[in-house]
């Protein structure tokens, strides 16, 4: 049996190096389906590494989760997909936490939400709910003084502000309102139950203040996130992470675009595809026809009669 110890290591430094390819995010949920046994501690590894990387590293492994997810269902190792559904309000709130450096990150969250829902790894009303969240908190950070800056050191990629040269709207990963600035405003403490001091709450997971900024359940629902991630305030994207964070970009949209011309398997599957993309039958389509009927009678009486004997002098 292999040391649990070495392996968390051998996970967490997998999970550390995900980048935008495919291989690499296949490699670690192959690695931790090997090690099924030790399937809380890896889940543990998932959880710690979310919350102590880099933004962008917390994008990859959101990423990753959802092939993660899949190779599982597919090994019949359900145990994964359990876990992930049970703390994915912890996961949603440490890769795009309530700073506003983690607006960034918001539309990674949505796309692999929305991945997750289609295969049937979460329930609709649940990624219904975790959206209402992310757009009160992409509120709350609009309305907030230091929640969005322009020209910073620690603007994203191409903003005049910090000498990037052009914008690349393609290459980020972000909604253009979703830029912006990290903010200057510690966040707001108290996790699931955190009964922090001066934040309202009462130590039980139920918040007497703002519900907007704190993950509490009431009912089975979700009406607010509580902050899970550290609390020493947002750092800043260095020059770096940022072009690191674009071209991991240009290259997921790169396969996106390639996925979307591929056609599934079967006889019939592209004649219904052309099928259903045709528009009905209208008076233009006659129009059309009739002119195309036109131009092929023409074109036959001006063209050349093949198989009528020529005669010496080379006419027919």
């Amino acid at each position: 049996m292999a040391d649990p110890f070495e392996v968390r290591v051998r996970f967490s430094a997998q999970l550390q190096n995900l980048n935008a390819s495919v291989t690499s995010a296949r490699k670690a949920a192959a690695y931790a389906l090997k090690y099924r046994d030790l399937d809380e501690d890896l889940h543990s590894c998932i959880l710690e590494q979310l919350e102590k990387t880099a933004l962008n590293t917390r994008a990859n492994i959101m990423y990753f989760i959802e092939h993660f997810l899949e190779l599982a269902q597919r090994e019949g190792h359900n145990e994964y997909v359990a876990m992930i559904q049970r703390d994915i309000i912890r996961v949603v709130d440490a890769v795009a936490p309530e700073s506003g450096q983690g607006a960034a990150n918001v539309k990674v969250v949505r796309r692999v939400l929305q991945g997750l829902q289609q295969r049937g790894f979460l329930d609709g009303q649940v990624v219904t709910e975790i959206e209402e969240v992310l757009r009160e908190r992409e509120a709350d950070l609009l309305r907030s003084p230091g929640g969005v800056g322009v020209g910073g050191p620690n603007d994203m990629a191409g903003h005049p502000g910090n000498g990037g040269g052009g914008r690349d709207e393609d290459a980020m990963d972000v909604d253009p309102q979703d830029r912006m600035a990290p903010s200057q405003t510690m966040p707001s403490g108290g996790g699931v139950g955190g009964g922090h001091a001066g934040d309202g709450s009462n130590g039980n997971g139920h918040v007497k203040g703002n519900s907007s900024n704190n993950m509490i359940m009431a009912g089975g629902s979700i009406v607010g996130f509580g902050s899970a991630v550290a609390a020493e305030g947002p750092r800043g994207l260095d020059k770096k992470q940022i072009e690191e964070r674009i071209e991991e970009d240009r290259e997921r949209h790169k396969r996106l675009r390639e996925n979307i011309w591929a056609v599934p398997g079967g006889t019939d599957t592209e004649m219904w595809k052309i099928w259903e993309e045709t528009s009905e039958l209208g008076e233009d389509d006659h129009v059309m026809g009739e002119e195309e009927q036109a131009e092929r009678s023409r074109n036959l009486l001006t063209s050349c009669r093949h198989g009528e004997p020529v005669v010496a002098d080379g006419r027919r």
